[in-house]
């Protein structure tokens, strides 16, 4: 499978056009007369193409000096943990986005509060200065600043969905002090935090509730069951899991459910406010919320073996892990069984979504046997 070609700025500025939802959180548009980013989806009206930029990322847009939309509300859009190097450079991706990928995932989970950067670098098993060349090339910022935006991000989106006091805000989404949470958001919104505050949200003390976004389409109700066949607690259309201290970082549950619109409704019940972010990030993977269904049918929508199967359920997901390991290839593209590996390397870095699609077409064949 050849390198995939980037996201031109005549593609990206289609989709604008469009409002296409499934490009959202694949690319932020950077108003160059307003100096705001925005979601592919940004409800505001089109600003005309000579104005416009366009970037692989959050991180980027803030990096060169966009302040986000208080309208579209970036740090609601679809997350890229599933991003594989479709922007701006291409390049070798077989290597590269699985690192990016990784790396990201980590991030996600405190990886750079906990150990800092040389940590981070130790368990990807690359170098500071590669680590730091492939975050600027693919996604136009360095880790630091990527894990730096998504602690804005979810800080934001407690700030519009819960009524947290501001300090618990600061502590759940990552930062080390209120003052360094007030400095971050005067600096990129002109603002204290306390005014893009919103009224409504749930009350204080009853537990975290958040929605997190998926790019359309999304087999919620598949996915659902794939979870609970393969031993997840699944009732009545809720799933659900007790949290651990040693591999959470906190005692308490958590659980999701649909919600309103592309959103997964998540409800967090912790003894340890500063576990949200990992809590989080370990529901993204598990519910696969950062996977990019148009990327998908590219690579495997014409494949002779998998085309008609991807064509006709491009929502099914994969039931992620919940604990990431720091295996050398990312969940995605792990094949399960390795006497065959070698033969399914034209579907990189879709294995694992390709054995999900091949162990459908058998189930039917079975079906229409009986």
């Amino acid at each position: 499978m050849e390198s995939p070609p980037p996201l031109s700025a005549e593609a990206c500025y289609r989709a604008v056009v469009a409002r296409d939802a499934r490009f959202d959180g694949r690319f932020h548009t950077c108003v160059t007369t307003t100096g705001i980013y925005c979601r592919p989806v940004c409800p505001a009206r089109t600003p005309l193409f000579a104005n416009v930029e366009f970037v692989a990322s959050a991180a980027e847009a803030e990096a060169r000096g966009y302040r986000p939309c208080l309208r579209c509300r970036p740090e609601t859009a679809p997350d890229y943990s599933a991003w594989r190097g479709e922007v701006a450079t291409g390049g070798a991706w077989r290597g590269t986005a699985n690192t990016v990928s990784r790396a990201l995932q980590m991030i996600d989970e405190g990886a750079l509060d906990e150990g800092g950067l040389e940590r981070l670098c130790d368990r990807l098993g690359v170098g500071e200065r590669h680590l730091r060349r492939l975050f600027r090339a693919h996604l136009g910022a360095s880790p630091v600043a990527v894990a730096q935006t998504r602690r804005v991000r979810l800080a934001k989106a407690l700030l519009h969905q819960t009524r947290l006091p501001m300090a618990e805000v600061a502590m759940a989404s990552g930062f080390g002090s209120v003052r360094r949470f007030n400095e971050t958001f005067q600096a990129l919104y002109d603002r204290p935090p306390s005014a893009l505050r919103r009224g409504a949200g749930e009350e204080a003390g009853a537990g975290v509730e958040l929605s997190l976004s998926w790019r359309p389409p999304y087999e919620l109700d598949a996915l659902m069951a794939a979870l609970g066949a393969r031993g997840d607690t699944v009732v009545g259309g809720v799933w659900s899991r007790a949290l651990d201290r040693e591999d959470d970082g906190t005692e308490g549950r958590v659980e999701a459910r649909a919600g309103r619109g592309n959103t997964l409704r998540v409800r967090v019940e912790a003894d340890r406010l500063e576990a949200l972010p990992r809590v989080l990030a370990r529901v993204r993977r598990v519910f696969d919320l950062g996977h990019d269904p148009e990327a998908l049918m590219r690579d495997l929508g014409e494949d002779p073996v998998l085309g008609p199967t991807v064509a006709a359920r491009p929502g099914l997901r994969l039931p992620g892990p919940w604990v990431l390991d720091d295996g050398a290839v990312a969940p995605a593209d792990r094949w399960p069984d390795p006497d065959t590996e070698a033969l399914v390397e034209n579907w990189r870095p879709w294995r694992a979504y390709a054995a999900l699609y091949l162990t459908m077409d058998e189930e039917t064949d079975h079906a229409k046997c009986a």
